[in-house]
C-alpha cells in the first residue's frame, strides 16, 4: 500500500538516537534491572499542588472541550510570569497553550515553514529537530556548535549560513544536549542579525528554570524583534509535568491566530484539568528552585565521580539535566560505547553524536535517578571504559 511521503519527513538522523534507549525498555520488559540515564525524565514526582489542582477541576466537571487557546486565567498568569522574564509587556493574546513544548515547536514550524523555505538549525540539536522543521516541506540548515566554545555559537557563522530563502533562525538555550546557555551578548548578536535579514527567531526555552551558574536571558527580552520572536517553553522540566503534556508558545498575536487555525485541525486544545494544574504550577517556585538544586547537585557528583578519569571526560553543563561525556579516548564510537555500556553494566545512555556532528564522541547522559544511583552509574561508566581498547 502507498503512504504519504510526510513519514519519511520526519524520520531524521536524530530518530536513530532512541535504538539505544528501545533496546534498554526491551531488557526492562524482559526482567533485566538498567539504569535508565537516556531520557530527560526525572525521578521527581509532580508537586502535590499541581496534582491536587487537576484532580478538583475533574471532581468539578472540568472534562469538557476546552479552550483552545488556553483559559484566560492561565495565559494572563503565564503573560504576567513572562513579562518579569522579557522586562517588557506580554499580553494573553499573544499566546498559546499547546500539549508540550514538542507540539508547540511542531506547530510553530508548520506556520511558520513551507516548502523551499530554510531555517538555520544550531548543532548539536535536539533529536526531533530535523523532523520538526522539515515537517512541512522546509530545508534545515544546520550551523556548527564547538565544545572547545562551550557550545556557544559563532554569529559569523549563522550569518554566512544565510541565504535568500532564510526564513528562520532556530535557538535552543539552555542547550540540550550540552546544557550551555547563550551569553547575553551572543543572543544579542544573533538578534541583530535577525533583525538585519528580516527572519523569525524561534527559541526553545525548555530549561529556562534550571540554570545552575548564570541567569538566564531570554529571546523573548529582545524588544525591538518582538515582532519576530517565537519563544516556546512547557511545564514538563521546571516543574516535573513531562507526562501532563502542556506548553506555551507566546509570540506575535497573528502567529497565535494561525496556531489557533491548526489547532482547530489537529489538537483541539489541551484538556481544561490540566490547564488548571499548569494554573497551580505557576504559584510553585519553591518547588521549581528545589528541584533546579537537586539536579545541581547531582550535576556536581557526576563531575567529581569522573574526575581525573582519563577515559571518561565530562563535560560540565551550566542548565539542565544533561551531562555530556567524552568517550572518545575509549576507541569506540558514541554508539559503540553506549551498546556496551548497556549489555555490560545495564546502563542506558545516549550516543550525543545523534544530534550531530559536533558531538562527535560523545555520549548523553540523563541526571534522571538519585544521587546515589549516579555514583553508581557513574562506577559503571569508568568499569566499561576501561575495559576499552583505548
Amino acid at each position: 500500500m502507498h503512504y504519504s511521503a510526510f513519514t519519511k519527513r520526519i524520520s531524521g538522523r536524530g530518530a536513530g538516537a532512541w535504538a539505544i534507549h528501545e533496546r534498554a525498555v526491551a531488557k526492562k520488559l524482559a526482567g533485566e534491572d538498567i539504569l535508565f540515564l537516556t531520557i530527560g525524565d526525572p525521578d521527581f514526582d509532580t508537586p502535590e499542588p499541581i496534582r491536587a489542582a487537576a484532580h478538583h477541576a475533574i471532581e468539578s466537571g472540568d472534562t469538557h472541550y476546552p479552550a483552545m487557546r488556553g483559559t484566560v486565567a492561565l495565559r494572563t498568569k503565564l503573560a504576567a510570569r513572562l513579562s518579569a522574564r522579557y522586562g517588557r509587556p506580554v499580553t494573553p493574546d499573544t499566546i498559546m497553550i499547546m500539549p508540550g513544548a514538542q507540539n508547540a515547536l511542531f506547530g510553530t514550524s508548520l506556520c511558520l515553514l513551507g516548502p523551499g523555505d530554510q531555517a538555520i538549525l544550531l548543532e548539536p540539536t535536539y533529536a526531533t529537530y530535523e523532523a520538526t522543521f522539515g515537517a512541512g516541506g522546509a530545508e534545515v540548515v544546520t550551523v556548527p556548535l564547538y565544545p572547545a566554545l562551550g557550545f556557544q555559537p559563532d554569529p559569523a557563522d549563522i550569518e554566512r549560513a544565510i541565504t535568500p530563502r532564510t526564513r528562520a533562525i532556530v535557538i535552543n538555550s539552555p542547550h540540550n544536549p550540552s546544557g550551555s546557555v547563550l551569553t547575553p551578548d551572543r543572543l544579542r548578536a544573533i538578534g541583530d542579525i535577525v533583525k538585519a535579514h528580516g527572519l523569525w527567531l524561534i527559541a526553545d526555552e525548555v530549561y529556562a528554570d534550571q540554570c545552575f551558574d548564570q541567569p538566564f536571558v531570554s529571546a523573548g527580552s529582545l524588544a525591538d524583534i518582538a515582532d519576530q520572536t517565537v519563544a516556546i517553553s512547557s511545564f514538563s522540566k521546571s516543574h516535573a509535568m513531562t507526562g501532563w503534556r502542556i506548553g506555551w508558545v507566546q509570540g506575535p498575536k497573528p502567529l497565535v491566530d494561525h496556531l489557533y487555525t491548526l489547532a482547530l485541525a489537529m489538537m483541539y486544545g489541551v484538556a481544561g484539568f490540566v490547564q488548571a494544574a499548569a494554573l497551580a504550577a505557576l504559584d510553585q517556585d519553591d518547588a521549581v528552585s528545589a528541584m533546579r538544586d537537586e539536579l545541581k547537585a547531582r550535576r556536581d557528583v557526576v563531575l567529581g565521580c569522573l574526575a581525573g578519569q582519563n577515559r571518561v571526560r565530562a563535560i560540565a553543563p551550566e542548565a539542565g539535566m544533561f551531562v555530556l561525556l567524552d568517550v572518545s579516548a575509549t576507541g569506540l564510537s558514541p554508539f559503540d560505547f553506549a551498546t556496551r555500556l548497556l549489555e555490560e553494566e545495564k546502563v542506558s545512555i545516549l550516543p550525543a553524536d545523534s544530534f550531530g556532528p559536533s558531538a562527535t564522541g560523545l555520549v548523553r547522559m540523563a541526571l534522571a535517578v538519585d544521587q546515589t544511583m549516579l555514583r553508581e552509574a557513574c562506577r559503571r561508566i569508568t568499569a566499561c571504559a576501561a575495559r576499552c581498547p583505548g
